[in-house]
This record gives structure tokens, sequence and C-alpha cells, in this order.
């Protein structure tokens, strides 16, 4: 196989100051070229300051997030006790069409404002937290959004890819098919609201502590989209992130490996090259 350029993108940066710090150690080492924070978390306006004073050669995006910690605003519908629902059950409210969409959009637009606030620029780009941003009900709300704040042309995350080539990686195949049907209708709404979109998409993990290595990574490679993009989650581990979510000891695996010899020894025998979002993502 020819090489390829691909996006590394990390995720959670902003979810606590551990997850933070560990993804800082790969966006400074080169081991990501790009990451997507969470404007509505806590910890966000400290990591904001983090980043700007490491300065990393990597893009920071905005990863929507309502599944995880408290809105920005009063969401009575959405969230009437003041904390965001599971993702289990969005996504039901989701396919049943019942998700309050003027509150989501309010939602995202503070996330959006809360992230240029903290950086002083605009998202690189845009994806979501449990992949909500393409759920029906919340993609609507998040190309609204996107539009108000004349941010348009900003490159979305695609989370679905075709199935042949979710086939051809094996590895998690029971997910990425679930989330290709959460986001049906996805892509070609993104691109009538005229944002850029990767074409191949990989990374979906079990997040067992020990188990990120090169053959792991090796399937995410596997059959790559000509706009190849990776998710991946590296991060340090604290008790504010067991307190707000079930992946903990996983993300110091996937630091390690990124950080390894290993990883970069896998990209050589690959011939499959990190790239920004500028570099290959045009507007469709």
């Amino acid at each position: 196989m020819a090489g390829f350029d691909f996006i590394l993108c990390a995720d959670d940066y902003g979810m606590t100051e551990a997850v933070s710090r560990g993804l800082l150690e790969a966006a400074a080492a080169g081991r990501i070229s790009a990451a997507s924070a969470m404007a509505s978390l806590p910890d966000w306006r400290r990591a904001a300051r983090d980043w700007a004073a490491a300065r990393p050669p990597v893009d920071l995006g905005l990863h929507v997030t309502l599944t995880v910690g408290a809105p920005l605003g009063a969401m009575p519908q959405f969230a009437p006790g003041g904390e965001f629902p599971g993702v289990g059950a969005l996504a039901a409210a989701a396919l049943a069409r019942r998700l309050p969409g003027e509150e989501i959009e309010a939602e995202i637009l503070r996330q959006i404002d809360a992230f240029c606030a903290a950086t002083g620029a605009p998202p690189s780009h845009v994806d979501g937290h449990q992949h909500v941003h393409v759920m029906p009900g919340v993609r609507g709300a998040l190309f609204a959004a996107l539009a108000k704040r004349d941010l348009r042309n900003t490159p979305v995350r695609d989370s679905s890819d075709a199935p042949a080539r979710i086939a051809c990686r094996r590895a998690f195949a029971a997910k990425a098919l679930k989330v290709n049907a959460l986001a049906t209708g996805f892509r070609g709404a993104a691109r009538r609201a005229g944002h850029p979109l990767n074409q191949g998409f990989a990374g979906y993990s079990d997040f067992a502590p020990g188990r990120y290595d090169a053959s792991r990574f090796a399937t995410y490679l596997a059959a790559p989209g000509p706009r190849h993009l990776v998710m991946c989650h590296p991060g340090r581990v604290d008790d504010a992130l067991r307190r707000l979510d079930p992946v903990t000891e996983a993300r110091e695996g996937e630091l390690a490996f990124l950080l390894s010899a290993e990883f970069a020894d896998l990209l050589t025998q690959k011939d499959a090259r990190l790239v920004r979002y500028a570099s290959w993502l045009t507007r469709p």
C-alpha cells in the first residue's frame, strides 16, 4: 500500500488537569496532530492557559459536550437537574426526535463562546464527545450555532465510515456500525451546511487497560480513507477523572504507546504521516 497522510486527534482536552497534562505531553512530542477541547468542563480555562503557554504545533478544536458534567447555562428540558444526561438517554431521545433543539443550539453557542474567550481564536475543527454531534436533533443545532458564529467553513468530524473499510479493520466493527447508524444523513447535512469533512474514520476502543499497542493501532491505519482521521484518548489519571468518567487507566496506556518508539516505528512501516487539518481538508 502506498503511503498516506492522516490526522491523529486526541479527544477530551480540558476534561481534568491530569487528562490535559498527558495530552499536552503527546502534543509536545509531536505524536498527535489535533486535539479537541471540552470547553464546558470546570478545568477548561486553566487548560487553555497551559495550551497557550506550550504552543504545540497541533490544531485545537471544540469537543461539543452534552453527556458529561453540567451545561454552561439553563437547559430546563434537556438537563432539568443541572447535569447532562448519559449518552444512552441522549441517543434514545435523538432517535425518537424528542430533543429540544433550541436548548441544544444555545448550549453549543455557549461552548463555542467559552472556547473562543479562553483561546482568543475560533476552533480549528469541531466534533463531539461520545459522537453526540452526529445525532439527529444535535447536528442541526450544531450547524445553526456554527453559522451564527460565522464558522460555516470549519471542518467537522464525520464519525462514520464506509462499511467496507470498517470490515477490513475488523476490530470494534460493532461499535463503528452503531455510530454509522446514528450518523445516517450527517454527511449530507454537513456538506449542505458548507463544512469540510474527513473521509475515513477509526480509533474505536474497548478502553481496556494494557491493550493499546502497535497491533491495535495498526487496525486504525488499515483501509484508510482519502482524508483519514483517527481519534485517540491519551492522558494522565487523577481523582477528578475517576469521579467524572469510566475511562481512566486506559488513557495512560494510550499515552505510553504514542510516546514510544514502537509508535514511531509503526508509522514508518506503514509510511503513514501525521498532518494537520489545513493540509488536506478542503471545502466540499
